[in-house]
């Protein structure tokens, strides 16, 4: 049941005010000599003054004051509650598509996969933690492309990072491009805090911005990187589909992705199983918390147009019968005069 509190109840202090008037009033001096009336119209002049027609008239006029000091104290209900605005943090999330994260060198349960299955696994999981906050996703292999918008829905975001397959933005790592292609689309820098996760396996050796530029226009733009370098100390290439330790592409470029982080504020971390990769994105939710709501907040609902609603409609009720009554006393004296 909803309580009723009263803005202004110092309004209520008006109540006894009629009351008062009316004790205190002189009755007003004879103005002139009185109206002659022929004694057989009096009754019908005076029929509408008596107390079967215009009786209820005084309990009218109480109720409608009543109503009216009601009304002027505001009288106000809380309303539901509703959970208070919170500030989310912009998340973008780049992930490396090249053709190394093919390589099946990770363990998801009892199943070898490859390094973007397992790479999904857990950003999936991270995801599931990250309510409250607009999440976009970059990938990026020769060239860097917006997969999603900044946006609150983290499924559409999950089900964009599912449908995604190795070498779908190129088999090369264009790992500065997607450091500005996230500057650019993650908009106005004092929206709030602005963070971003790129995971790669490789050496950046594509696009047009060299990470060492590109993480110079994050600074200036508040952006903090997070980079994880996911993989083995090397690739490792195949030969008639035996895997051979040393055989492929030169290991990940540690130093590098570290430069970036230090470059913006952020963290660099390695990973090179996917258990190491689950710690680090729990890592991430304690360094990148949630802002989670404050106090839920009621709003305060006004009432007094229902009690001044209810006083000019009994204040109506009051001044009908007198303007009957009116016109009646009109035609009344007219046949008098006749």
């Amino acid at each position: 049941m909803l309580r009723t509190v009263f803005a202004w109840p110092w309004m209520l202090l008006a109540l006894p005010l009629p009351l008062i008037v009316y004790r205190l009033r002189r009755p007003a001096p004879p103005r002139g000599a009185a109206l002659r009336v022929p004694y057989a119209q009096l009754p019908a002049l005076a029929g509408g003054m008596t107390g079967r027609n215009f009786g209820g008239v005084p309990w009218l006029l109480t109720l409608a004051w009543l109503l009216l000091c009601l009304a002027a104290a505001r009288p106000q209900q809380w309303g539901p509650p509703e959970p208070a605005p919170r500030a989310a943090r912009d998340l973008m999330l780049a992930v490396d598509l090249s053709g190394s994260m093919g390589e099946e060198d990770m363990q998801l349960g009892s199943r070898r996969v490859d390094r973007l299955t397992a790479a999904k696994a857990v950003i999936a999981d991270f995801l599931e933690r990250r309510h409250g906050d607009r999440v976009g996703l970059i990938v990026f292999g020769h060239r860097a492309y917006a997969m999603s918008p900044m946006t609150f829905d983290l499924d559409s975001v999950r089900q964009q990072l599912d449908d995604t397959v190795v070498g779908l933005a190129g088999r090369e790592t264009a790992i500065g491009d997607a450091i500005g292609l996230a500057v650019k689309r993650m908009g106005d820098p004092s929206s709030g805090q602005r963070v971003l996760v790129l995971l790669t396996d490789g050496v950046s050796n594509a696009g047009v911005l060299t990470p060492d530029k590109a993480s110079e226009l994050a600074r200036d733009a508040g952006l903090r990187v997070h980079t994880i370098a996911f993989g083995g100390e090397e690739q490792a290439g195949a030969l008639f589909g035996f895997r051979l330790p040393g055989g492929g592409e030169p290991a990940i470029d540690e130093a590098a992705l570290e430069a970036i982080a230090e470059a913006t504020g952020g963290r660099a971390f390695r990973a090179r199983d996917t258990a190491a990769l689950a710690g680090i994105y729990a890592e991430l939710d304690r360094i990148e918390p949630v802002e989670r709501a404050g106090p839920a907040l009621r709003a305060r609902i006004e009432r007094y147009p229902i009690p001044l609603a209810g006083a000019c409609l009994l204040l109506a009720l009051a001044a009908w019968p007198r303007a009957a009554h009116g016109g009646r006393s009109g035609r009344i004296g007219a046949e008098a005069a006749r």
